[in-house]
């Protein structure tokens, strides 16, 4: 009597467990989803690696891009919004860079080489 008590509460305990990890998978998936960027329509960033302190930033989007500038180290080095396209670098100087631009709901992350 005991074993079987045993028996279908390990059983129980089993049943929930996988069923409390699986609903957790589902979750953290849908999370996953819900926080992935959705790359820039027509996106283009030009020249790269950059020589003149200029790039410029293109999109089929007409609207303001806020663009951030972080160095390999992940510390922000840059931060404006941009309208138009032109944007000055002059200021950074010669390495590697991690370019994050954000236009709308739309997001987009390219490395940017100053020489």
């Amino acid at each position: 009597m005991i074993m079987k008590k045993s028996y279908i509460l390990s059983i129980l305990l089993f049943s929930f467990f996988l069923f409390a990890t699986s609903n957790y998978a589902q979750e953290s998936s849908l999370n996953a989803v819900s926080n992935a960027s959705i790359d820039i329509p027509g996106l283009s960033i030009y020249p790269n690696p950059v020589s003149n302190g200029k790039i410029y930033i293109n999109s089929s989007l007409n609207t303001v891009k806020q663009v951030n500038i972080y160095d390999v180290l992940g510390k922000k080095v840059l931060s404006t919004s941009l309208l138009g396209k032109e944007l000055g670098i002059s200021e950074l100087k010669a390495g590697v860079y991690i370019l994050k631009i954000k236009q709308n709901d739309y997001s987009a992350t390219r490395k940017l080489v100053v020489k």
